[in-house]
């Protein structure tokens, strides 16, 4: 039986290498496709499903992939010949040329460079995300040429920079094949008895994942998902929380509407540490209603309540919850009114899913009567819009069955929908209303960004902390986290300075001082009106919204 081997070329121009390569190879089954990065990693993917025993690519391609496949992955090295010829090209073309790649490109291209006195220089990076930064800095530097692999390429030529490919010869991509069959063989010399123990644990766990130390993926067979569910930033998560309980976790979530548990245990082989996943669908899912979505909510972080407001205000979400009573949530969008809504949700029913309804899209008479397995709490969005009959039938069943139901709004709801509705209304408090809240949410959300981006900074320089106080938040804490967000990606020290927040905000764009508007009520009116429009960079979607009026009244009073 031939070796099924998939070349994946993150270039179009490597597969003519690779046809005079196939003959050579008489026990290989070489199959053949384009794609880079995150292409090239659905590629890869498939052909695995399809049985592809060995993935052969290149550069940071092959990387990726091996991050995301369970079979071994090839890396087609460059050899010298390819580097020399490439480095000779670039430098005969009399233009102020870089060499931008993984280090497996740039040590190689750095010594040559040196030993030929090339007019050339090599600089590294280790992810693709320090490719786009680096090219700017180049071209402030007056370099015009740009040569690396396929995203260096692509970078380059987006920013107005010529892009030299340096390519793999016909040995490069020779001995990568040749690699791949000596890898097979001692892979595959117990083969028999692996695929027998593997057999055995596939009947007992139709979904496995097993992960390092690390929260990286060692082994996966997911038979019930087309896609991986558990992904890194899903895996540290899970691992954080197994670190708080070594006998094993259960975990409940939901991923493109469909329920599911994840289990996890830790296991101990030769002196390192495993956590074994699986994972089973629960419940029926219900993504094809449009505008109604089930699930349940992710853990996004601690609920910060320091403020007098914002603790009076959990405080009543909670007794309210308890008591089974409904509960309209109003408030400016980006307020936190979902997410408070959805922590107190896991708070108190760590155990149901929540489901949304929004009315824009929704129809009440598609689902009223067939609700998913283990709902415990509902959020209606854009109630108003729905036929007040059904709506109170629907919402009076819920109560009935004991599931919570939330109204939540951009502006005060209508005293007839919380009528309707039944429920009490509960003002979000504004940002500014929350004064003590502001810092330890932007801490928060500085964590999140060293998390997950990999920033530096991890504290807020007490000058910089004032800086961030003082200011007017339009999109209230979704404009702070935002600006956070930009202040870390920005900041190269340890911690965030006051002249990195001073560079980052735009203070000409702040608003002026409010003043008293003058004239008669209808001009006021106008006046607010255009006040807001320009807060809202001119959205009229998002004016309406925070007026209270819909986008038709809106126009109507701006012709006026």
């Amino acid at each position: 039986m031939k070796i099924h081997v998939h070349l994946i070329a993150p270039y179009a121009s490597m597969l003519s290498i690779v046809e005079e390569c196939v003959p050579l190879f008489p026990d290989l089954h070489i199959e053949c496709s384009v794609g880079d990065l995150e292409n090239g990693v659905e590629l890869a993917v498939a052909a695995q499903r399809a049985g592809a025993d060995i993935i052969v690519s290149r550069g940071g391609t092959a990387r990726s992939i091996k991050r995301s496949v369970t079979i071994p992955v090839i890396d087609v090295q460059l050899s010298g010949y390819d580097m020399i010829r490439s480095l000779l090209l670039a430098s005969s073309l009399k233009e102020k040329t870089a060499i931008v790649g993984f280090p497996n490109v740039t040590s190689g291209a750095q010594a040559i460079i040196d030993l030929l006195d090339l007019p050339l220089k090599a600089f590294t990076v280790t992810e693709p995300r320090e490719v786009p930064p680096l090219i700017l800095d180049l071209k402030s530097r007056d370099y015009k040429q740009i040569a690396g692999d396929v995203i260096t390429l692509k970078t380059a030529n987006e920013y107005g920079l010529k892009g030299f490919l340096i390519q793999s010869g016909r040995e490069s991509v020779r001995s990568a094949l040749e690699d791949a069959r000596l890898v097979y063989g001692y892979l595959h010399r117990n083969d028999h008895l692996v695929r027998v123990f593997e057999r055995f644990l596939q009947s007992a766990y139709p979904n496995l994942v097993v992960a390092d130390k690390k929260n990286r993926i060692v082994y996966a067979r997911i038979g019930d998902f087309e896609r991986n569910p558990l992904t890194e930033e899903r895996l540290a998560v899970l691992g954080a929380k197994l670190d708080q309980e070594p006998a094993g976790l259960s975990e409940k979530l939901t991923i493109d509407g469909q329920a599911l548990v994840a289990e996890g245990f830790r296991h101990f082989v030769d002196d390192k540490t495993y956590t074994l996943y699986t994972l089973r669908k629960t419940g029926n899912p219900v993504s094809s209603h449009k505008g109604v979505t089930a699930f349940y909510p992710e853990d996004a972080g601690p609920l910060i309540e320091a403020s007098p407001e914002m603790s009076r205000l959990t405080s009543q979400l909670r007794a309210l919850y308890r008591e089974g009573e409904r509960v309209a949530v109003y408030g400016r969008k980006g307020s936190g009114k979902n997410f408070a809504v959805d922590h107190i949700h896991r708070e108190c029913s760590p155990n149901g899913r929540m489901m949304t309804i929004d009315f824009e899209q929704a129809e009440l008479s598609e689902f009223s009567d067939v609700l998913p397995d283990g709902v415990s709490t509902i959020k209606l969005i854009h109630a108003s819009r729905a036929d007040s009959e059904p709506l109170k039938r629907f919402v009076d069943n819920m109560a009935e069955r004991g599931i919570r139901v939330f109204v939540i709004e951009n502006a005060s709801p209508d005293p007839q929908l919380l009528a309707v509705v039944g429920a009490v209304r509960l003002a979000m408090p504004t940002l500014s209303e929350r004064q003590e809240d502001l810092l330890p949410l932007a801490q928060a959300f500085l964590s999140d960004c060293q998390q997950k981006l990999g920033t530096n900074a991890v504290k807020i320089q007490e000058a910089a902390a004032k800086l961030l106080q003082n200011r007017y938040y339009a999109d209230e804490i979704d404009g702070l986290k935002r600006l956070i967000k930009e202040l870390a990606l920005s900041e190269t020290d340890y911690v965030i300075r006051a002249e990195t927040v001073h560079k980052a905000t735009n203070e000409s764009s702040a608003p002026s001082p409010w003043q008293m508007p003058t004239g008669t009520l209808k001009e006021i009116e106008k006046q607010v009106i255009e006040a807001v429009l320009r807060e809202e960079n001119h959205n009229q979607s998002r004016t309406a919204e925070r007026l209270g009026i819909n986008r038709a009244t809106l126009w109507r009073k701006l012709k006026e």
